[in-house]
């Protein structure tokens, strides 16, 4: 059986082709320069109000590596859940997204592989226009039973 499915925490018996899940988020300026400041990117195109509106942009976006965090937090906390490990994380950043903007991250299972016990996953995240800004691939091992009963 696939499609969208809850929170939980899902096992490789679990998991089907085709089941996806979506998480939404809303990335404030705080949330920005926190990541600047931790990260210690502080382009201005992210943090810089005066300097972004001059850009092609028009405004300030928010750092692609910022979002493809917010696809390792779904797959570690929300989807298959605590336990699980990326393997590998490939995308594509297609268009910006603005900083004080809502986005959601789709997770979308494409295959499993027995020998390794692995998973493979398209994940996606969309602005709130519902316009696609990132499409990639992940490969994940998610949590074993042990990870269950902690």
């Amino acid at each position: 059986m696939s499609g969208t499915i809850s929170e939980a925490i899902h096992t490789f018996e679990s998991l089907h082709e085709g089941d996806t899940f979506e998480n939404h988020r809303f990335i404030s300026a705080d949330d920005v320069l926190t990541f600047a400041q931790i990260t210690g990117d502080d382009n201005p195109i992210h943090v810089d109000r005066s300097y972004a509106e001059g850009t092609r942009f028009g405004h300030r976006i928010v750092h692609a590596v910022f979002l493809l965090g917010l696809i390792s937090k779904v797959l570690g906390r929300d989807f298959p859940g605590p336990g699980s490990v990326a393997v590998t994380i490939s995308c594509r950043f297609l268009r910006p997204v603005r900083v004080n903007s809502n986005v959601r991250v789709e997770v979308k299972i494409v295959e499993k592989l027995p020998q390794r016990r692995q998973v493979r996953a398209k994940t996606y995240v969309y602005t709130d226009q519902n316009k696609l800004a990132i499409a990639g691939d992940v490969t994940f091992i998610p949590p074993g039973e042990d990870e269950m009963q902690a």
